[in-house]
């Protein structure tokens, strides 16, 4: 009698029933990750035409799960930008309608990115902490040279 070993393999099945492999991580941060690209490609391209929306870096984007909104975070927002950004958001869900293939294009939304500015707290600090050690530092080392020189008049002889 021959045994005959059947080798399992795990694999998804879409919805109708087609094999395919299991994602590497969640739909919505491939979807996060695409939008992401499309909005920077976008931008970049909108910017030689408006001056406003210049040394604008998209740092993220966040969808919800139903992917019908998406918070675009951007490494700097300022009024100008935001102003050119809402006069523009039609014609960027637009070239995500052309370029990424969804049911429904998200509504976007332009926030500044929080950690970009907590970044900069937290280099403000470190700066802050290094001058303060460097002036403790150069305090210390006076202090160091009158407590090592003696007595006043005393030459060691």
């Amino acid at each position: 009698m021959d045994v005959v070993t059947v080798k399992e393999e795990v694999v998804a099945r879409g919805r109708r029933g087609h094999d395919r492999a299991p994602s590497p991580y969640p739909r919505t941060a491939r979807v996060n990750q695409v939008l992401r690209e499309v909005v920077a490609d976008a931008l970049e391209r909108l910017s030689d035409i408006d001056d406003r929306l210049r040394l604008i870096t998209v740092t993220s984007v966040d969808t919800t799960p139903d992917l019908s909104r998406a918070t675009v975070y951007l490494s700097s927002l300022s009024d100008d930008a935001a102003a050119a950004l809402t006069d523009e958001r039609v014609s960027l869900q637009r070239q995500i309608g052309r370029q990424v293939r969804l049911k429904r294009t998200p509504l976007l939304e332009f926030v500044a990115d929080p950690a970009v500015a907590h970044g900069f707290q937290v280099e403000e600090i470190l700066r802050r902490l290094q001058v303060s050690s460097a002036s403790d530092d150069a305090g210390s080392d006076d202090a160091d040279d009158d407590t090592t020189a003696g007595p006043a008049g005393d030459d060691g002889r």
